[in-house]
């Protein structure tokens, strides 16, 4: 199975959105509303982080983790796979199957990190 976000027949439902806390939160509410109140929550903790901290640092790992995430949802069948696979990774009986499903759930994410960086 392939790792890359973009297979055939499987295009994207939104345009990859500009790495910008509202563009992200925007593509987010479109392809997996239910994360939003995850999103937001994390928001709040890293702006006070980068304020206590006076670095850019957490809100730039913030902009990346969320835009990885969008980057997947913004494809249905890699979400699909992506989802499918981390269920497996926490329900499997065997360490073959988890170890496969953990391989998948880490290909789709460095997949999804390099087409956005």
């Amino acid at each position: 199975m392939s790792a890359h976000p973009v297979e055939h027949g499987d295009e994207p439902i939104i345009e990859r959105p500009d790495r910008t806390i509202s563009a992200l939160r925007q593509a987010l509410a479109r392809v997996a509303p239910s994360r939003l109140p995850v999103m937001e929550s994390e928001r709040d903790e890293v702006l006070m982080l980068a304020a206590e901290t006076q670095s850019v640092g957490p809100v730039n790992g913030f902009l990346l983790r969320w835009a990885v995430v969008v980057e997947i949802e913004r494809h249905p069948e890699v979400a699909r796979r992506f989802h499918a696979a981390e269920r497996l990774v926490g329900t499997a009986t065997d360490e073959e199957t988890m170890r496969a499903a953990a391989r998948e759930v880490a290909d789709i994410k460095a997949a999804a990190r390099r087409a956005v960086c």
